[in-house]
């Protein structure tokens, strides 16, 4: 399967969004957009429309850390704001299936999320009915933190489940971790201070994809 990068704006200048996904885009391959409510986890993130003036090539991913995705509004707001595709998480308290059909019904890609501690048994009902499964590597909230080897456990096991389902993983992604993922069957890789973090975006990016092909 490809390997596909996906920085994470999470990481990016907040004042000058725009600027930072343009020198980015031509070497990605994915904009991965973080979305916290404050309630789910401690921290608010970006407005949907903050994220709907950002004009790209590339696809919005949509990563929803929040508590009612659906019946707050989460999902229609950033739909609005140009999602391509809008993973949930399955800690949420919303009816995780109705969720799932809302964005399908919308024409939109799915994903659903588990964090660390949560077990791959949780989700095993969802996986024929999304696009994607996002492994959480850290515990979500902040950017910056260490990796959780252990997950890779539930990446070995879902990749021989799923052979073709797209497996994205978020948190503590950098060269010294990346072939770790890959190697256990992720191919949708989600950095953040491993690219913003660096003067050079292009040759962190570089750097990444030469790390896992070693």
């Amino acid at each position: 399967m490809k390997i596909k990068i996906a920085p994470s704006i999470l990481s990016a200048d907040k004042k000058k969004l725009q600027e930072e996904i343009e020198g980015i885009e031509e070497f990605a391959d994915l904009i991965h957009v973080d979305i916290m409510d404050g309630k789910f986890v401690p921290p608010i993130t970006f407005d949907s429309k903050e994220i709907g003036k950002i004009k790209s090539k590339l696809p919005k991913d949509v990563h929803l850390m929040v508590e009612y995705p659906l019946t707050e509004g989460f999902i229609d707001d950033y739909i609005a704001a140009g999602a391509a595709s809008i993973t949930i998480h399955e800690e949420a308290k919303d009816d995780i299936d109705k969720c799932i059909e809302y964005i399908k019904g919308k024409g939109i890609n799915v994903g659903i999320s588990i964090n660390p501690s949560s077990s791959l048994d949780n989700i095993l009902s969802y996986l024929d009915k999304v696009d994607m499964v996002l492994i959480m590597s850290v515990n979500p909230g902040y950017a910056g933190q260490k990796f959780i080897s252990s997950v890779l456990d539930k990446v070995k096991r879902l990749r021989e489940l799923k052979p073709d389902l797209d497996i994205e993983i978020d948190g503590g992604i950098n060269k010294d971790t990346i072939k770790q993922v890959v190697d256990a069957g992720a191919n949708v890789i989600v950095a953040g201070s491993a690219i913003f973090d660096q003067e050079n975006r292009k040759g962190a990016i570089r750097e990444l994809r030469d790390a896992f092909k070693s």
